[in-house]
């Protein structure tokens, strides 16, 4: 297994030339070190580190690439079915769909089935986009596990999802 610092070492370079250190040399952290929420916030900031220097180039964000991936595989996904989905308040997916839409990734359709409604699509450009972002989340993902077994990320991703329910 490889050391923090080396592991650190692979991962995506931070375009502002900075970094979380999730761990100060001569800090007393007190009980912070033996909370299960604390390290997971630590891993989650490393981990969102080398998403975001990941898709800098695209100017996807977590949120971003999450709706994107939600919206191509469902399609006429209504807005309200989205802040859903995603745990977000309508009016933070009526933002995030706004930031898609000036980027040109996603179009609100009207709804064939809701004359109120409309539903929301990728447009080819979306499309090339996530397919590009998509590799990019992959080669991030495979990069943050590096350090872990197979077997080890298996049981990972179980624990975290047992803590989620």
């Amino acid at each position: 297994m490889t050391s923090p610092r080396k592991q650190r070492d692979t991962l995506a370079p931070d375009p502002n030339g900075s970094h979380f250190e999730p761990h100060l040399p001569n800090v007393d952290y007190g009980v912070l070190d033996s909370l299960i929420g604390y390290a997971i916030r630590r891993a989650q900031i490393r981990v969102y580190e080398d998403f975001v220097a990941s898709l800098a180039a695209w100017n996807i964000t977590p949120p971003r690439f999450s709706a994107l991936q939600i919206i191509a595989r469902n399609p006429d996904l209504k807005l309200t079915d989205l802040a859903r989905i995603l745990g977000i308040a309508r009016s933070g997916a009526v933002l995030l769909v706004d930031a898609l839409e000036s980027m040109e990734l996603v179009k609100r359709l009207p709804s064939p089935t809701d004359r109120r409604a409309f539903g929301l699509v990728l447009t080819e450009a979306g499309r090339n986009t996530l397919k590009e972002a998509t590799a990019a989340v992959c080669a991030h993902d495979a990069r943050i596990a590096a350090g872990l077994s197979d077997a080890e990320q298996t049981v990972l991703k179980g624990l975290l999802e047992k803590l989620g329910r």
